[in-house]
């Protein structure tokens, strides 16, 4: 069991928890029950103040779009902000941009951020615009700037943008947790690369939102 602090101290992010990343749309990224895990994103919400969110926001147009002649994952070159082929994905106004079923309407969030407008800027994490990490979307200056300490973090794909969004807030200076039942990943081995990656930063996996507790101040003040 981990204490966390108090609630207005913690954040959860909801990265990128969009039907393209689950079976739903088999055709672009599904992620193996990757729909499946709303329910816990919003438990770990519960135990934060602040509820900020993220969404991979992709023209049909993008130059990393794969095609017969360059598969998925092939590499590609000639542009600065982007480093893979991937299957079209994420399209403003396609079922697939939209968010999982369950979780809050957008404008329901504390903070939001669309990624990837761009055609030929293709970020991971949600704290950039950029690979390179020089364009800030915003958000790490919303958290601090909110007096947050701890952000709890789910969303698709665990391997990939998840996974991103974790080490950005991690190196930023916030103590990071990523909560395994709120997440899923695309592959086994991507999956044991990235939890590992995740460890070897300091940040903490926890099997699901129970694993964490926070100061009740407000029980505590009530009983003063």
């Amino acid at each position: 069991m981990y204490s966390i602090g108090s609630r207005e101290t913690v954040a959860a992010f909801d990265v990128d928890a969009q039907k393209c990343f689950t079976p739903l749309c088999p055709d672009e990224l599904p992620v193996p029950d990757g729909h499946q895990i709303a329910g816990e994103l919003n438990r770990q919400a519960r135990l934060a103040g602040i509820r900020v969110g993220s969404k991979d926001a992709h023209p049909a147009n993008a130059v990393w779009v794969a095609m017969k002649e360059y598969p998925q994952l092939t590499p590609i070159t000639g542009y600065k902000n982007v480093d893979l082929r991937w299957n079209r994905h994420a399209v403003p106004g396609t079922e697939g941009f939209e968010l999982v079923d369950g979780l809050p309407d957008v404008t329901d969030y504390d903070y939001f951020v669309w990624k990837g407008v761009e055609a030929d800027i293709h970020p991971y994490g949600a704290c950039f615009h950029d690979l390179e990490e020089k364009l800030s979307t915003g958000v790490i200056e919303f958290l601090k700037h909110k007096g947050v300490a701890t952000v709890v973090v789910g969303g698709l794909a665990l391997d990939f943008c998840v996974k991103t969004t974790a080490l950005q807030l991690q190196r930023a200076g916030f103590q990071v947790y990523v909560n395994r039942a709120a997440t899923r990943g695309l592959a086994e081995s991507s999956v044991a690369g990235a939890i590992a990656e995740l460890q070897a930063a300091g940040i903490i996996l926890v099997e699901s939102s129970s694993d964490l507790t926070i100061a009740d101040t407000i029980s505590h003040a009530n009983a003063i």
